[in-house]
């Protein structure tokens, strides 16, 4: 395999009813890579994909500029003020322009507010920037219309309530793909990311959510960002991911459970099974220290469902990302007072 980094910049042009996780972008992204190129073209692509070969891996869409906090335990990130922790624990995204700092630091550069982290001062508290978040959640209420009549149905008026979140207008957002080169380029790619934010992504998305534009990552030098640091020892994950069964140090990984109820999308929702089966992952944020020293990677986890070990009723090819683009970061260990590394 020839796996490459493409960062790429969404804008958010509605409300959205699902998180834009990486393994629900992926799934979606099969789909608009089916419409577009062949059911058969796909299948070329997804060979290999429950082996270790997958021919791309989504990230999160992330807040632009800024990497995700890591699940470790405080300690790893110093001595924390006890009147301050429940205030830390808000600051939850770190700035591009910080990640070469010892992981130690990171807490005092972290920010609640990703808009001050790309482009306000440093010194000025999430609290005290007076900006709106980043996300703002909202119920919108609906009712049942019978479309034969034009109206309600024999039910009479009984609205219900949809929850859906937006983000904050001029937003821009970066998902990064690491994708095989040798089976899919980067203008396909871009088209069918392109197709997701056009059509909609998720719930809800055929009365006009989920709506977003696409463009590569290219200003700024973005577009060659460091992925490691220097000795690095662990990977922090960008999606959910499955690290079932994969050697790791089971007292260096930290992370929080994550249950995906998935369902199938576009067409196959009129097979008659949409659902599929429960998939326990972790969540994005996963600090995993593998058991031997690798080199450098670019994502990490492993390939779940398809024809041996199904995941659906309806389609027994199905597959379900259980990779997640990584990047390197220095854990250190403490021995006798001092801190090595791992």
């Amino acid at each position: 395999m020839h796996m490459q980094h493409l960062p790429l910049s969404i804008e958010p042009c509605s409300a959205f009813a699902t998180p834009l996780k990486g393994d629900t972008l992926f799934g979606q992204l099969c789909w608009a890579l089916r419409d577009r190129l062949g059911e058969h073209r796909l299948r070329e692509m997804l060979e290999g994909y429950t082996e270790g070969r997958p021919f791309a891996v989504v990230s999160n869409a992330l807040p632009e500029g800024c990497w995700p906090r890591p699940v470790v335990p405080p300690a790893i990130f110093g001595d924390v003020n006890p009147a301050k922790r429940k205030t830390m624990k808000k600051r939850t995204w770190l700035r591009h322009e910080d990640f070469a700092r010892p992981v130690r630091e990171w807490l005092c550069c972290m920010v609640e507010n990703p808009h001050d982290a790309c482009g306000g001062p440093a010194s000025v508290a999430p609290s005290a920037s007076g900006r709106r978040p980043l996300v703002e959640r909202e119920t919108r209420f609906r009712n049942s219309i019978d479309r034969r009549v034009g109206t309600t149905t024999d039910e009479g008026f009984a609205p219900y309530g949809t929850p859906q979140f937006h983000y904050r207008e001029g937003t821009r957002l970066d998902c990064h793909v690491v994708y095989d080169a040798e089976r899919i380029d980067e203008d396909a790619l871009l088209r069918a990311m392109s197709d997701i934010g056009g059509f909609g992504f998720g719930r809800d998305a055929t009365v006009g959510l989920g709506r977003f534009t696409v463009e590569k990552c290219a200003s700024e030098g973005r577009a060659d960002l460091p992925l490691s640091q220097d000795g690095a020892t662990s990977w922090l994950t960008l999606a959910p991911v499955a690290p079932q069964g994969l050697e790791w140090k089971p007292e260096r990984c930290w992370y929080h459970p994550f249950t995906r109820f998935g369902r199938h999308g576009n067409a196959a929702v009129h097979l008659g099974h949409p659902f599929k089966t429960p998939i326990l992952l972790a969540d994005t944020g996963a600090v995993l220290t593998p058991r031997n020293h690798h080199d450098a990677l670019l994502f990490l986890g492993q390939g779940l469902g398809g024809a041996n070990q199904p995941l659906s009723c309806s389609i027994r090819e199905t597959v379900h990302q259980g990779y997640a683009p990584v990047i390197g970061i220095r854990i250190p260990e403490r021995s006798g007072g001092e801190e090595t590394p791992a």
